[in-house]
């Protein structure tokens, strides 16, 4: 199909008496669309309807909407489908949307591979011809290939085309401006500018009402529901075209069937009645491909959009899980004046990896959605819930460990954190201060039983999770011990999900050094190889923290020497940092008659629920033989 000649868009404005002009008769419908290319100044848009007077009390609809005439800016590309079977005049209207037509069969990867700058595609046709193949398909390889929006011109029949393709060269009047958000599903804020009806208001307003009564720029409806309804409350956004044939052999919803429909009549809204420049359908299914519909087109709401006023909808073609971050993008679209279907799916592509919205339409853009920050957790939460499932799930907390009431509180709420929606509500940085306070009231907490506890479970960690994991033989590397000689650092991979990895430190003459959770505090212990019975030994410890933030640092030593030794400080609060060492410091006092012999003392660390064990051996000498190293 070739081009016909149009002006461009900043061109050929002006300001009609009569925006659309209904036709009933194909060859006065032919000769007007010559007449309108033709023209200069383009007067009213010539509508064909087929003697459909639906289509033609839409055209009255829209009155208040479309002030102005308008030849929109065209797709680099196109496709029509079906051309044989439309009405004279119509393919011709339909060509100075696109600036190059295409043959279907050039709906492959490579032609979005291809560099032709400007990108955009427009697929036009009946929806007899809005079929899996090959649209499915080219939908996925416009998203393997970003910055080419694809739109759809389409309707259940010929008129239905005529009157969506005469829409997009209409101009929506400059004082309609509402935006409204109604929705089943959510409760989101509402901003300046944006007419929300939540969850609980669609049950206690009348909502009927101010949908129709509003003569709306944008208005999005979400809820639960199927290709013919969309669910608020009692009330129902309805698709069915009582004007349209009955397709034989074709399923239908309950009304098809029995002499009413299954919610209340009198609240019932005919989604063609809306007065809307566009409608955002946010339920599953609701523009589904004509090979993929569950119910007859009769009753399809995006088919039943397309015979109203709106000129842009936008509608999903499967099931999706639009939410919270979905909602609040939408509204910083409409705000914006975005495109709407841009927006959902580049939200939604969190949830799932392949397009849930279509647009129908030309998709003008009069600007750029504010950027939003990435619906993903902060690292930090998933680290936690690593961790808290280890200790909780993996055996290493027994039922009466004093602690597991509150690790299991806290396992809880990241659970509730992570979700889409709980992502989306919550500011980031009021998240992670929350989240913050939890884990230092924790640190401090489990800090405090291991001085006063050091045979508590969790000093048990990097055996208990050792015995459920391998060595791995390609993180082995040699460093030093803190009694200077060469020793071997290596990871200890966790086999099951209810273990962690564990770095551990082999020295040949101390043995076990020092085991540490994945990004948990580094330790480095400084003292005297010996201290003399009666005396003090005075301990050093070095710390550097997986993160700017607060380190609990204590130090015990084993059982056996606990009578005759007194640890002092109890476990310290250090502020670390993943850049340079801090320390904190520590005495050892030992009583004049504790037996002469090697022993070890143990540093240990919490941050973030990670757990750093480092052992430093001294001995304690007879106190006129002592010596120091």
């Amino acid at each position: 199909m070739q081009s016909a000649p149009h002006a461009p868009a900043d061109e050929q404005v002006t300001q009609a008496p009569s925006v659309f002009r209904a036709l009933e008769d194909p060859g006065a419908y032919a000769a007007a669309v010559d007449g309108f290319l033709g023209a200069a100044r383009p007067g009213p848009v010539p509508v064909w309807t087929g003697g459909r007077e639906d289509l033609a009390a839409s055209v009255r609809r829209s009155a208040p909407l479309y002030t102005q005439v308008r030849r929109p800016a065209p797709h680099a590309r196109g496709v029509l489908l079906g051309a044989d079977g439309l009405p004279p005049g119509l393919a011709e209207l339909i060509a100075p949307l696109a600036t190059a037509w295409l043959k279907e069969a050039e709906l492959t990867e490579e032609l979005f591979a291809r560099d032709h700058g400007e990108r955009s595609l427009l697929v036009a046709g009946t929806y007899e011809h809005f079929t899996l193949s090959p649209l499915w398909r080219t939908l996925l390889a416009a998203q393997r290939h970003p910055g080419i929006p694809v739109t759809f011109l389409t309707g259940r029949d010929a008129a239905s085309l005529a009157w969506f393709t005469a829409k997009q060269y209409a101009q929506v009047a400059p004082d309609v401006t509402e935006l409204g958000l109604f929705t089943s599903t959510d409760r989101p804020a509402a901003p300046a500018g944006i007419h929300v009806r939540d969850e609980r208001g669609v049950e206690s307003e009348d909502v009927k009402a101010e949908i129709l009564g509003t003569v709306w720029r944008r208005v999005l409806f979400q809820g639960h529901g199927k290709d013919d309804s969309i669910n608020l409350a009692d009330f129902t956004v309805c698709g069915l075209n009582e004007s349209a044939p009955r397709g034989k052999g074709l399923l239908g919803p309950s009304c098809a069937y029995g002499p009413t429909c299954y919610k209340p009549m009198d609240k019932l809204i005919q989604l063609r009645e809306v007065r809307a420049a566009e409608v955002v359908l946010s339920s599953c299914n609701n523009a589904p491909f004509a090979d993929a519909a569950i119910y007859d087109p009769k009753y399809q709401l995006m088919l039943n959009a397309i015979d109203g006023t709106a000129k842009d909808v936008v509608a999903a073609i499967t099931v999706h899980d639009s939410d919270r971050p979905e909602n609040d993008a939408w509204m910083d679209a409409a705000l914006a004046g975005a495109p709407s279907a841009a927006v959902l799916n580049e939200t939604i592509a969190t949830a799932q990896p392949f397009p849930a919205f279509l647009h129908f339409g030309m998709a003008p853009a009069d600007g750029a959605a504010p950027a939003r920050p990435a619906a993903a957790p902060d690292p930090l939460l998933l680290t936690a819930s690593a961790r808290l499932t280890a200790y909780l799930a993996g055996g290493l907390l027994p039922a009466n460990n004093r602690l597991r009431p509150r690790l299991a509180k806290l396992a809880a709420k990241v659970e509730q954190q992570v979700t889409r929606r709980s992502l989306a509500v919550r500011d980031a940085e009021d998240a992670r201060r929350d989240l913050l306070d939890d884990l230092q009231s924790l640190d401090h907490t489990i800090a405090k039983e291991l001085g006063e506890d050091p045979e508590n479970e969790l000093a048990d960690f990097a055996a208990h999770f050792g015995d459920r994991s391998v060595a791995d033989a390609a993180s082995a590397r040699e460093v030093v011990c803190q009694c200077g000689r060469p020793a071997q650092l290596y990871t200890k991979r966790a086999l099951v999900p209810t273990a962690l990895d564990t770095e551990c430190v082999i020295c040949p003459r101390c043995g076990d050094v020092s085991f540490r959770l994945p990004d948990s505090p580094a330790l480095w212990v400084h003292a005297d190889d010996e201290v003399a019975q009666g005396g003090t030994l005075r301990v050093r410890v070095q710390v550097r923290g997986s993160r700017r933030g607060p380190v609990r640092v204590g130090l015990f030593v084993p059982g056996y020497l606990r009578a005759n030794c007194r640890v002092s400080p109890g476990p310290q609060k250090v502020r670390a940092t993943a850049e340079e060492d801090r320390e904190a410091h520590f005495t050892l006092t030992v009583a004049p008659r504790t037996p002469s012999q090697a022993y070890y003392l143990t540093a240990f660390a919490v941050q973030d629920l990670a757990l750093t064990t480092a052992r430093r051996h001294f001995g304690i000498v007879p106190a006129e033989g002592a010596r120091t190293a």
